[in-house]
């Protein structure tokens, strides 16, 4: 890590109190110097991003043909008339990318800090939160990549929402990113060693992703379990696909927007805990 080697001036040195000049520019260089190196790390795994895109496109290839006949889907919000199968889970697509790509970001997080790269980072000479905020906000980038990679395909397939729809999905791409990648950050702290990830992950990624709209709509839950469609309803990841969904088709959704919002305030502060040396998940016992 380049920035950890910068020189930083004891706090309050400079007048008055105030930060010493140049403080911003170690903040930037140390976001840069993280961005650079998962970006680095992920573009020089190209497998990574063909594994990332297989899952949606075995279920929107595959899958949907064969549910296409058996679920039939109404005329509900945001959509203005019939809908396909495949049109109707792009959004949850979407948002699968999104949970794999937060939970492979918390899973390098167990990686480094076994390798002890994540030691170095948090002795870092600058405040841990802005340090995972960093590798958040990379790990984030990294699923709106794969996001418009699967779009591109998607479109290229039929599935074509509104033009503008496709400008208007970014904000809820990023916060849907924020928000499970906060998660996976918070998960990477209770995870102690890497062969316990599998296990922690199964018990996290299926229920959520399966326990929520991505797939068929919370009325077709409900027809079938109240109790079912009350536990997809209350799941964050619901919130963040019907976040997706509506932005995708210019239709906002203020609660959805709070909710997903609430819940990334909830991971990220209690991630920011969790890596707290003297209090948090990690500190050392005995």
């Amino acid at each position: 890590m380049t920035f950890a080697a910068q020189t930083i001036p004891p706090e309050g040195q400079g007048d008055g109190g105030q930060p010493p000049a140049g403080e911003a520019g170690r903040y930037l260089i140390a976001l840069k110097a993280i961005l650079h190196r998962e970006l680095a790390r992920f573009l020089g795994q190209k497998s990574r991003l063909v594994a990332a895109l297989v899952r949606p496109l075995v279920w929107l290839l595959v899958f949907a043909a064969g549910f296409r006949a058996a679920l039939g889907l109404s005329i509900t919000p945001p959509y203005q008339t019939y809908i396909t199968y495949e049109t109707y889970i792009l959004p949850g697509l979407l948002g699968m990318i999104c949970l794999f790509n937060g939970m492979q970001s918390s899973l390098s997080l167990v990686y480094d800090r076994e390798m002890g790269s994540m030691r170095l980072l948090l002795t870092a000479p600058l405040p841990r939160g802005w340090l995972l905020f960093a590798k958040l906000l990379a790990g984030t980038l990294i699923s709106l990549l794969q996001c418009l990679v699967f779009l591109g395909i998607a479109y290229a397939w039929g599935i074509r929402p509104p033009l503008m729809g496709l400008l208007a999905i970014l904000p809820a791409l990023l916060l849907t990113g924020l928000m499970l990648g906060a998660l996976g950050l918070l998960l990477s702290s209770l995870i102690r060693q890497l062969e316990n990830f599998a296990g922690v992950m199964n018990f996290v990624i299926f229920p959520m992703f399966f326990l929520s709209s991505a797939l068929y709509p919370l009325w077709k839950m409900a027809e079938a379990s109240p109790a079912l469609a009350k536990a997809c309803a209350l799941n964050p990841f619901t919130q963040a696909v019907e976040l997706i969904r509506f932005s995708l088709y210019l239709t906002p959704n203020w609660p959805a927007l709070g909710w997903t919002s609430l819940a990334t305030l909830i991971f990220a502060v209690a991630a920011l805990y969790g890596y707290d040396p003297e209090r948090g998940f990690t500190r050392s016992k005995g």
